[in-house]
């Protein structure tokens, strides 16, 4: 019984990662909508709620088989390394929650695993990826999948406000509920889409800390670990997502409902596609860019908030050795508990 110590905290600890995913990426689902104030907050949070739960549920399980295999230990290490990585990203995705600052939950996982695993067992014990099987995998990939995407979001946001402000040119204020309304499905969508990708990263350790125990023969999980770990997501986005909707709603840019329903669109388009890729992606970082790409696709770049998006920057960058570190920090404490 005492074996099971570790891994019961373990997968407490992968729960509180998807909590603290809700403080960062599920809130993005819902920003611009609450932003925009097409929604009130509680509206818009049960709904993202409902597309969370089913995101995970429809698309697969190919975002959790990539981030399953970002380390490689021997399974009697896999614990304390896996509840260590996890460590590292709930406390760093609590420190910049904290101070309203979107980061990326996917840097900070991969950045926790990565520290925990090296201090343990030196780079070998690493998957540096980049392509396995003619796909993206191990932490090139995932880095590479994630710098694509949030240029994707750019780039595909910018397009699609070019291609909306010529079609609305003459568009008189009747358009205004419409366009409200199809801000409401673009929301669902993007929450369907976070869902099937942010919840599965946590789906992906758990189902890694069952193998490496012996609980389970391979990286397939139960239909119960894949709705709590969705549960947890929304539950994070309920208690504690306010301060970066606040970030990514209304400081990057002042966004109108046309714009929040470009974002959205983009958004959503862009991390449902990696999620069937079985890339991890950042929501945070795709909604972001796909915010700043509305600004210049309305040529009003001045209006920007460049600061606020060179501190979104500066702890995007940040994020992966900052979490390591507080990983490798954790290893000790970890190897300390029974079953570690």
């Amino acid at each position: 019984m005492t074996a099971d110590v570790a891994l019961v905290l373990a997968i407490g600890m992968a729960l509180a990662f998807a909590v603290t995913n809700g403080f960062h990426d599920a809130a993005n689902a819902i920003a611009t909508l609450v932003g925009t104030r097409t929604a009130r907050p509680i509206p818009a949070v049960a709904m993202a709620s409902v597309f969370n739960l089913l995101g995970p549920l429809f698309v697969g399980a190919a975002v959790a088989n990539t981030v399953a295999h970002i380390v490689t230990v021997p399974p009697e290490e896999a614990v304390a390394v896996i509840g260590a990585g996890l460590t590292g990203a709930v406390i760093w995705n609590t420190i910049t929650w904290r101070r309203g600052l979107p980061s990326s939950s996917g840097h900070a996982l991969v950045g926790g695993l990565v520290g925990a695993a090296l201090l343990d067992d030196g780079l070998h014990a690493v998957n540096w990826g980049p392509i396995q099987n003619g796909q993206l995998a191990g932490v090139f990939g995932v880095l590479i999948g994630l710098f694509l995407a949030s240029c994707l979001g750019f780039v595909v946001a910018l397009a699609l406000e070019r291609f909306a402000l010529r079609a609305m040119d003459r568009a008189t204020v009747r358009f205004q509920r419409p366009v409200r309304g199809a801000q409401w499905v673009a929301s669902a969508w993007l929450a369907f889409s976070h869902g099937s990708n942010d919840a599965q990263k946590a789906v992906g350790i758990i189902a890694a800390l069952l193998v490496a125990s012996g609980q389970a023969s391979s990286l397939s999980t139960p239909i119960g670990v894949t709705l709590a770990c969705s549960l947890a997501l929304t539950l994070g986005t309920a208690l504690g997502g306010w301060s970066i909707v606040r970030t990514i709603g209304r400081r990057i840019f002042p966004l109108r409902s046309l714009d929040g329903l470009v974002s959205q669109t983009a958004s959503a388009g862009v991390i449902l596609a990696a999620s069937i890729a079985g890339a991890p992606v950042s929501t945070t970082q795709v909604v972001a860019t796909s915010i700043v790409g509305i600004g210049l696709g309305r040529r009003r770049w001045r209006h920007v908030g460049w600061g606020i998006v060179g501190e979104i920057g500066l702890a995007w960058l940040t994020t992966m050795p900052a979490a390591g570190i507080i990983a490798a920090i954790a290893l000790p404490v970890w190897k300390l508990v029974p079953g570690g």
